[in-house]
């Protein structure tokens, strides 16, 4: 939680090297460890926690956005959980009151980290196998909430999408026509972007979510997709979003959705953000007059001078580092113009 949401820097810079090291002694990437690391908060394995008041039970579950919520013992969804009465056990009404009052802070904390790791990992095209889907996450208490939420899609060893299903509230692997699906432990799977599914598709499973009244996580089936003009298509520039001039506080908001400002300059000020979308492909905005760093409102607007693709090996002053846009996915394309667009309007 240090490495993606501290506002100090050096902290930040420290945890994410921390991670690093971490995951490297154990094989794995940041991303891998950080899928390992969730709590389950000592949930029940079907995702709930049983209060128990004596006179009376409750049930916890959660919504899309992991806030918990309580039922009675018929089901009935309640405000809030009771505080204890007078008929209930003492003991054993306030010992249940307080873990879920422990329980609503302790999830405060991962809940909004959780959903926007998960919807970056859509973003980014990150993939599990079978066997990794049901241990990280149809298997685990708290993060199965999130899980059953989503269309995921299946890809074979091309990277092709072959297929999309959702877990349903018995954990069991459904069609978008409600057949039984299968998945394989080697099998393939990430969680479908609009793009994987065409439109048809993706409005029979938006059909099929809102027949269960299932609602999601984050923007996902609803989700707007964008692409290249042909101009753009053939250079390396987003020229829609040159010239264009946005607040300084609502320009850093793109830092939430994987954005980063380069090292202070000159001054402390930063004059680019940029975002890797691979080893060999970071999309570059250059600013005027820039971000003084410490001081987010000294420069109460920005100017995106420049808004180009390049290889990554830095010099990106230099026109021989620009690539053309259309070496993108589709999926990378559509993604940095929405972050754009979103902070252009």
């Amino acid at each position: 939680r240090i490495s993606q949401r501290a506002r100090f820097k050096g902290l930040k810079t420290a945890a994410v090297a921390k991670m690093e090291e971490v995951a490297e002694g154990l094989g794995l990437t940041s991303e891998q460890l950080a899928d390992r690391l969730v709590p389950d908060f000592g949930l029940d394995a079907d995702g709930s926690l049983r209060l128990d008041y004596g006179s009376r039970r409750f049930v916890v579950g959660f919504d899309e956005q992991l806030r918990p919520f309580v039922a009675d013992d018929t089901g009935k969804r309640l405000k809030t959980l009771p505080k204890p009465g007078a008929r209930d056990d003492t003991d054993l009404a306030t010992a249940a009151y307080q873990r879920f009052t422990a329980l609503k802070k302790d999830v405060r904390t991962v809940a909004v980290d959780q959903v926007r790791r998960l919807e970056q990992a859509m973003v980014a095209g990150r993939r599990w196998t079978g066997a990794e889907f049901r241990t990280l996450f149809a298997e685990h208490p708290l993060l199965w909430h999130i899980v059953r939420r989503l269309v995921w899609a299946r890809f074979d060893a091309a990277g092709r999408v072959t297929g999309a299903l959702r877990m349903a509230e018995d954990r069991t692997l459904a069609t978008v026509d409600d057949e039984p699906a299968v998945l394989g432990d080697d099998e393939i799977i990430g969680i479908a972007h609009p793009l994987h599914l065409g439109t048809a598709e993706a409005a029979g499973w938006a059909e099929v979510f809102a027949d269960y009244e299932i609602l999601q996580p984050f923007p996902q089936l609803g989700r707007p997709t964008f692409g290249l003009t042909p101009e753009e298509a053939a250079g390396a520039h987003l020229n829609r979003f040159e010239s264009v001039t946005v607040p300084t506080t609502k320009l850093i908001g793109l830092e939430r959705r994987g954005w980063k400002r380069e090292s202070p300059q000159d001054a402390g000020m930063q004059s680019v953000i940029e975002k890797t979308l691979a080893p060999n492909r970071v999309m570059v905005v250059h600013l005027d007059p820039g971000i003084a760093v410490g001081e987010l409102d000294y420069f109460p607007d920005q100017k995106l001078t420049a808004v180009f693709l390049h290889d990554g090996t830095g010099g990106w002053w230099s026109k021989e580092v620009e690539l053309p846009l259309h070496t993108l996915d589709a999926v990378a394309t559509s993604e940095i113009i929405r972050d754009l667009t979103e902070v252009t309007t």
